[in-house]
């Protein structure tokens, strides 16, 4: 689902020219559309990248939507789920450079096409390419689910390593070492040799005697 300006205009009549003149009116009617969807689908998970506070997230939604005299459905908290955190929760926070978003997509070689960053987007407001702003939204959609399922199959390519990731503590090889099968099956042989040596301390000698004397 996608909500816009220019399409709201687009059913009054109204033209790309004519949406300045009558801007209130065309977002009131837009997040009138937001806020039904989202209020007769209550209990849907929200993937999302930063929206987090008032100066850019569902709260500035929420409270934009005041402004225009509108009533709100305010989504949980606890079906909100930012990407851009999780991202660093599973790769730690040095996983890629700033800003975030592209370069994850230059490092995994993902070119979106109408893909807008923030000052090109700014820019298209003031231009009004409300065509060109909801393309690029579209398009950031796309990125996020598929820099989610790059990270759920652990395909995505980032710049941490398996023990940054892992936290590079001692307690986490003792995790992998327990959780391994290879090392728990060596490390079980390590104990019986072990307690061979204990019980028959001659045994290892007349074994590599024994070797020995099988070489040519």
């Amino acid at each position: 689902m996608s909500f816009s300006i220019h399409q709201v205009a687009e059913l009054d009549g109204i033209d790309l020219a004519g949406i300045t003149a009558q801007y209130d009116t065309l977002e009131r009617k837009m997040l009138d559309a937001y806020f039904t969807h989202i209020g007769s689908h209550r209990g849907m998970k929200y993937l999302h990248w930063n929206m987090r506070d008032i100066n850019y997230g569902f709260a500035a939604i929420e409270h934009r939507y005041r402004v225009l005299g509108g009533d709100p459905f305010v989504i949980p908290d606890d079906n909100k789920f930012d990407l851009a955190r999780l991202l660093i929760d599973i790769y730690s926070v040095g996983y890629t450079g700033h800003p975030r978003l592209t370069t994850i997509l230059a490092k995994n070689r993902v070119e979106p096409r109408d893909f807008l960053n923030g000052a090109s987007e700014a820019e298209a407001f003031v231009q009004q390419n409300y065509v060109g702003l909801h393309q690029s939204t579209l398009r950031k959609v796309d990125v996020l689910a598929n820099i989610a399922g790059r990270a759920f199959d652990r395909s995505l390519k980032t710049n941490t390593t398996w023990w940054e990731m892992h936290g590079g503590t001692l307690r986490t090889f003792v995790n992998f070492a327990a959780e391994s099968r290879p090392f728990q099956l060596i490390a079980g042989a390590a104990s019986i040799i072990g307690l061979v040596i204990a019980f028959k301390p001659g045994l290892p000698g007349a074994v590599w005697a024994a070797i020995a004397q099988s070489l040519p």
